[in-house]
């Protein structure tokens, strides 16, 4: 199997910059910015700007916008230009709050002014527009396929397509025989999003839809290292691991632990580099993903609500990971 290009999935409160620079160190291809709402970057809010910071590292920089606003949509556009090497339109989060402003996969109910929004966008863009979407709202037939031609004939970049519709939100399974009919009736690029959460997923996913790349979104979460993985699972990279090969030489119930420590220590330093002194917002979060699924992780998580400061709580799951890899040593 042809190797494809690997992406991070935008997701508000986990793709913050350190973690999209540890996903990359990690083997992802591409990522992608948290999804911002236009709403509050026309408003020059200081807090959605913050989402959009970017590093040379993670080139190209690719922010993700929503909204339900045709003229704040264009607006950001227009003022991401300068700073993007590709925008990406969200036409795919199901979140109520989301949809019951008429923005990400809500408006799939609305080709039209989806494809209006979108028309709009790439005329007042400067560099390359790109799209995610669902296969529609759920309620009806699926449109997504449909939109996805349209949006061709207006020149956007790829598409991303998540193979469940607004309803679903995150039940059921990916639908990657849908993708697949799309991936065969478009010219441009389709990335197939849902259900990938190892080599073994990535290889089926690819076999059914022939997609052009696959983007990894919840199953990265707390594990970057699913792009190294997935790589040398199909025997597309031979690089060494960024954790280092030593890892391979401990106890198999060690190595999720030691992983997990690399991960976390390297998220820190990466954060430490780009905050500039600032309080991290998502680093409680992190810390939790984390430490998911070892032995010990929803004592570990009570404890965390309860540290005083960020340098302890980087310090309690530092601890938390090296005694789990010790732990399962002695085990063995």
């Amino acid at each position: 199997m042809e190797p494809v290009p690997l992406y991070l999935a935008p997701m508000a409160g986990v793709t913050d910059l350190p973690f999209r620079l540890l996903a990359r160190e990690c083997g992802a291809d591409f990522t992608v910015t948290e999804f911002t709402a236009a709403a509050g970057l026309n408003r020059d809010d200081a807090r959605s700007w913050r989402r959009l910071e970017s590093d040379p590292r993670e080139s190209p920089f690719i922010p993700q916008i929503f909204g339900g606003v045709e003229e704040e949509m264009v607006g950001t556009t227009r003022a991401l230009s300068s700073v993007a090497d590709i925008i990406d339109l969200n036409f795919g989060c199901p979140a109520p709050k989301v949809c019951r402003n008429s923005a990400g996969a809500a408006l799939l109910g609305d080709p039209d002014r989806l494809v209006k929004m979108v028309r709009a966008c790439i005329e007042a863009s400067d560099v390359p527009v790109s799209v995610k979407v669902r296969l529609g709202t759920g309620s009806g037939p699926n449109t997504a396929h449909s939109i996805a031609r349209r949006l061709q004939d207006e020149g956007v970049l790829r598409i991303a397509v998540h193979g469940r519709t607004l309803r679903q939100r995150y039940a059921g399974e990916a639908d990657w025989e849908e993708i697949g009919a799309m991936v065969r009736d478009l010219s441009i690029p389709v990335v197939a999003n849902g259900d990938v959460k190892d080599a073994e997923s990535a290889f089926r996913c690819l076999t059914v839809t022939g997609a052009a790349g696959l983007m990894i979104g919840r199953a990265a979460i707390g594990t970057p290292d699913i792009f190294h993985k997935i790589k040398e699972g199909l025997g597309w990279s031979s690089r060494p691991p960024p954790w280092g090969e030593e890892v391979y030489n401990l106890p198999p119930n060690s190595r999720d632990a030691a992983i997990k420590l690399w991960c976390w220590n390297r998220y820190c330093e990466l954060a430490e580099e780009t905050n500039a002194g600032r309080r991290n917002t998502h680093l409680k979060r992190h810390a939790i993903s984390f430490t998911k699924g070892l032995e010990g992780a929803s004592d570990m998580r009570v404890r965390l609500h309860r540290t005083q400061g960020p340098d302890e709580l980087i310090q309690s799951v530092s601890d938390f990971l090296e005694s789990s890899i010790q732990s399962k040593e002695m085990v063995m």
